[in-house]
């Protein structure tokens, strides 16, 4: 229970880490200084942006539901086409006006995560086509998946426990000359949810479920591991874009009154 919690902990610090990155990419590309100066890369990121999201729903209608009763895979490549006209919808608003860049690139983010969830299904399951090929080919990729899988928590694990700074409510505007850009605590709380989330990912997240030789992150309990992490960030980066106008009106009706 104890690396279950760790690992979800690490998945939500991930995220918002992610969503920092996001939005403050954003901000730096909108400010005075270099609006002008990256209006069209940040046109061309959003354009090519969407056109991976838009082709990687069409793949995975194409790949994971080759028939009409795959209902569960049609509801999460669906939902997370909604969600992505959601995150559009919101960020265009006139009272949000964050542009094309931040929805595109968490677009990028949930559909990674709900092609990485329908991957998760089992191997029995009918809805997933499996790139037939000479035994011995496939466990090479697995393993190549493997390593690759190693890497990217390594680089999250350091990126997200050195941007510790994201996690701060109030932040000191002056720092002192001998501060570290990171806190060792909490840098060292994150490897260690890091670790419980690869633990996770080679038992699937069900200590109770066998695993095959040369799999990692297969299991039911892995794919909806996936899926609620994929509506939980569209909630997060919603929330993020919506508060500090729900704050702001607040403000202003407490000083009215």
């Amino acid at each position: 229970m104890v690396a279950h919690f760790g690992a979800g902990v690490f998945l939500l610090i991930q995220l918002i880490s992610i969503i920092s990155f996001i939005t403050w990419l954003n901000d730096f590309c909108h400010s005075e200084k270099y609006a002008v100066r990256c209006h069209v890369q940040m046109m061309l990121l959003a354009t090519v942006a969407y056109v991976i999201c838009i082709l990687g729903i069409i793949l995975m209608y194409i790949w994971y539901t080759p028939q009409p009763s795959c209902l569960l895979n049609i509801f999460f490549i669906s939902w997370t086409l909604v969600l992505l006209q959601l995150m559009t919808s919101v960020s265009l608003h006139p009272k949000v006006n964050a542009g094309f860049l931040t929805p595109g690139f968490m677009g990028l983010y949930v559909v990674f995560l709900c092609w990485s969830a329908i991957r998760s299904e089992p191997a029995e399951e009918k809805c997933i086509r499996k790139a037939e090929s000479p035994t011995g080919k496939g466990d090479w990729f697995t393993i190549i998946s493997f390593v690759v899988a190693v890497l990217t928590i390594v680089i999250a694990t350091f990126s997200t426990g050195i941007d510790s700074k994201c996690f701060q409510f109030k932040k000191d505007d002056a720092p002192e000359e001998d501060d570290v850009p990171y806190g060792y605590g909490f840098f060292h709380f994150v490897f260690a949810t890091g670790a419980m989330y690869f633990a996770m990912l080679l038992i699937g997240w069900n200590p109770n479920h066998a695993m095959k030789k040369f799999t990692i992150d297969v299991g039911w309990t892995s794919t909806w591991v996936r899926v609620v992490n994929e509506w939980l960030a569209v909630c997060v980066y919603i929330w993020m874009l919506v508060a500090p106008i729900i704050w702001k009106s607040r403000q202003v009706a407490t000083s009215n009154v």
